[in-house]
């Protein structure tokens, strides 16, 4: 959907009346309902400034289309300014320019693709503009039949109008090449160069006839898009698929084609606890169901699961329109309903309610995402639900579906493939957390490697161990300790600090933890860590959790200032002390059974409270005694 179009005479006419803003304004409103915030308003009266400047050359043709905030259809991403025309052979082609207010900025080590600078009044990493345009141009490509057919060649490049370009600046530097290679950045006194880009796109005008036919193309993945994630998925041993797995992923996939024939709408939840498969399924959907030619994304709310997998697809490939089918779970405020043909929800418990930055957007995250297509898959475990913020329940998802008139289907995953394939062990960390009573009492029968050290630092010299066999050994910790933003690039300042042990927070450098190579030194959190899996765990319990009168206790204030999953508990407590406690107990001790299964082969822990390590230990010993005396029985039979 195009919110603006014309011709480079039109919109010629409409900066030098001074109305083009008001116009783009009244548009959006007009067919999106959306009114705009001052600041996008006074960005465009700037922007088309400076594209007005750049479009006054007479070698531009004056019938040549121009299109702004173009709504690629069935997403949410709105390209900012458009050209299109004939090239000097009359090969029919559009320019994509990403423009940007910004006037400073700075590379995000070990990223090829993001960037630090100030926007949303704050300092935030963000995509390079060079890769958004190029993202936004392969989207186009990858999923428009227009594009596709008839062969309309796409330059995208991004033109930072107020950004002074310096020697050795960060926007030009080599780790971002994969993307400015494809899609240049202009900047401040580069319009003659923007030129010249335009032009060798666009030298006969189309009277907007080109814009026209990319705005009514069909919606399809592409060959080359489909063969790209096939040959992804193929021999890929991360996302093999084992017994049920495989009956509910086939039984998804009947579901989701026969929304496509018959045009209702479905809903599917499946529930499974940690390393039942859920994410496997998910992505091996994402791959088969592109295969049959439907637009499918993979949806989750933390970006870390997204990032890993998008990692583990492409391998050593950098540069992939794979990224595009990974997307934030508040992607869909504003997307039409049955505008994508299936979505396949991740980590469903950790949907929110509100969308956006400062949580303003939108009304709720599973009505939209209902909405907007035409099969919802949910994957779900409502006990991994871990901030106050979290709303993914099965009856949440069941009440929207039935708003949204989808039919709904329930699926559950129960073999366990993490932890050794042991159900046991997930029922113990259940019982000897008192999550809830449970007959796996002991670790007898369990095999399991799960031991509790007397210190932090024999946590971490057993985890880099572990590591050097395959780097799939991780230091994970309870958010008790502060993650100060001055510092998170620094691996010199120890955030975590417990006598003479010292360890940072997974630094902020643009690599995933999961994956990182020196990821080993840092400690991870619920945010950077659920949803994902290693071989071994070394979890630091703080002291929000303790084990006191006989009991395993929590406490909310032990939590650190810098953690926003208890945001709103002293507020709660204020007005409902008893509700504040349980719904903090039941946000902390789910952390903890999160981090305890991470782990597929064993779990360290260290426990900051005295009582708790001594409780933990004589569950152990238990274990232990049991086993001593089988032996002693055996041996006298």
């Amino acid at each position: 959907m195009i919110v603006y179009d014309g011709t480079k005479q039109d919109f010629l006419n409409s900066v030098d009346t001074d109305s083009i803003a008001e116009e783009i304004r009244d548009n959006i409103l007009r067919t999106m309902g959306r009114h705009t915030p001052e600041n996008e308003f006074k960005s465009w009266v700037n922007s088309m400034q400076y594209m007005y400047n750049t479009m006054n050359d007479p070698e531009i043709p004056f019938d040549a289309g121009v299109a702004i905030e173009f709504n690629i259809p069935q997403t949410a991403k709105r390209v900012d300014f458009m050209i299109s025309g004939y090239d000097e052979n009359g090969n029919p082609g559009m320019v994509i320019i990403e423009l940007k207010q910004w006037e400073k900025l700075s590379k995000v080590e070990k990223s090829d693709s993001l960037v630090e600078t100030y926007t949303g009044n704050a300092l935030r990493k963000v995509v390079h503009p060079s890769y958004q345009a190029w993202s936004y141009a392969q989207l186009i490509a990858d999923y428009n039949t227009a594009v596709q057919d008839d062969k309309i060649r796409l330059e995208p490049c991004a033109y930072l109008h107020n950004y002074k370009r310096r020697k050795n600046d960060p926007l030009d530097d080599s780790q971002y090449d994969p993307y400015t290679s494809q899609a240049p950045a202009f900047t401040n006194g580069q319009i003659l160069k923007l030129r010249e880009f335009i032009k060798k796109c666009v030298r006969k005008g189309d009277n907007r006839e080109i814009l026209y036919r990319i705005d009514h193309g069909k919606i399809r993945p592409s060959k080359s898009l489909q063969n790209a994630i096939a040959s992804m998925i193929k021999g890929n041993e991360e996302f093999i698929m084992i017994d049920e797995q495989r009956v509910v992923f086939e039984e998804i996939i009947r579901i989701s084609e026969k929304c496509q024939k018959d045009h209702k709408k479905r809903t599917v939840i499946c529930t499974g606890g940690p390393g039942t498969g859920k994410s496997v399924i998910a992505v091996r959907l994402l791959a088969e169901l592109t295969n049959r030619k439907q637009f499918v994304q993979y949806v989750s709310k933390n970006s870390a699961p997204r990032d890993v997998y998008k990692v583990k697809l492409k391998g050593k490939v950098k540069k992939s329109s794979v990224d595009n089918m990974f997307k934030g779970s508040g992607t869909y405020t504003e997307t039409g309903r049955n505008m994508v043909n299936t979505l396949l929800v991740d980590e469903a418990h950790r949907l929110n309610e509100k969308s956006g930055m400062f949580h303003n957007m939108g009304e709720n995250q599973i009505k939209e995402i209902i909405h907007a297509a035409g099969c919802s898959v949910f994957f779900i475990d409502e006990s991994q639900r871990v901030t106050m913020d979290d709303i993914g329940s099965v009856e949440e998802i069941k009440k929207w579906a039935e708003e949204e008139q989808s039919e709904i289907f329930e699926m559950e995953l129960l073999s366990q493939f993490r932890c050794n394939g042991s159900n046991g062990y997930l029922s113990w960390v259940d019982d000897v957390l008192e999550i809830r009573e449970t007959a796996n009492y002991s670790l007898e029968g369990i095999d399991y490697d799960f031991e509790i050290f007397d210190s932090p630092e024999e946590v971490r010299q057993r985890i880099i161990e572990k590591n050097r066999l395959a780097n799939r050994a991780r230091i994970l910790a309870g958010y008790c300790w502060n993650w100060p933003r001055e510092h998170r690039r620094d691996s010199g300042f120890h955030d975590i600090t417990i006598g003479n042990f010292g360890i940072s927070w997974n630094l902020d450098t643009g690599e995933a933890f999961a994956i990182g190579e020196n990821s080993v030194n840092e400690a991870g959190c619920i945010h950077t860590t659920q949803g994902l899996e290693f071989d071994y765990v070394g979890v630091i319990i703080g002291d929000d959790m303790r084990y006191e009168n006989g009991r395993v206790i929590t406490d909310f204030t032990k939590r650190a200032k810098t953690d926003q999953s208890l945001k709103g508990i002293k507020k709660l407590y204020k007005q409902n002390p008893d509700e504040a406690r349980r719904r903090a107990e039941e946000i902390i001790k789910n952390t903890y059974r999160t981090l305890m299964t991470r782990g597929m082969k064993g779990c360290y822990v260290y426990c900051t409270d005295p009582g708790l390590k001594e409780y933990l230990k004589k569950r152990l010993a238990m274990y232990a005694q049991a086993m001593k005396d089988r032996s002693v029985s055996t041996k006298k039979d």
